[in-house]
């Protein structure tokens, strides 16, 4: 699989460090309670198809990229910066 930083250009994905899905730029709030908590940090939905990750480019620029793929065929659609996704979040 190839991933395109938006910094870099397209990579190798083992230049990359997956992290997760990109709901985890969703943080709760830091006085959210346990139960708020406990969802974030272990329940993951395992979906095939389209889904939205976070990348981090450790082999390269050190970007976090939210990349834009399908887990059944490894297309990727699009990668953005990470810091422009929270940046465009309310």
């Amino acid at each position: 699989m190839r991933i395109s930083c938006p910094i870099c250009g397209e990579r190798d994905r083992r230049e990359f460090y997956y992290v997760g899905d990109a709901v985890a730029l969703n943080r709760p709030a830091a006085d959210a309670g346990p139960e708020a908590w406990d969802d974030y940090l272990h329940n993951r939905d395992n979906l095939a198809g389209e889904t939205r990750d976070l990348w981090y480019h450790e082999s390269g620029c050190a970007a976090w990229v939210v990349v834009t793929r399908n887990t059944v065929t490894h297309e990727v659609y699009h990668t953005e910066l990470a810091s422009d996704v929270r940046e465009a979040q309310p």
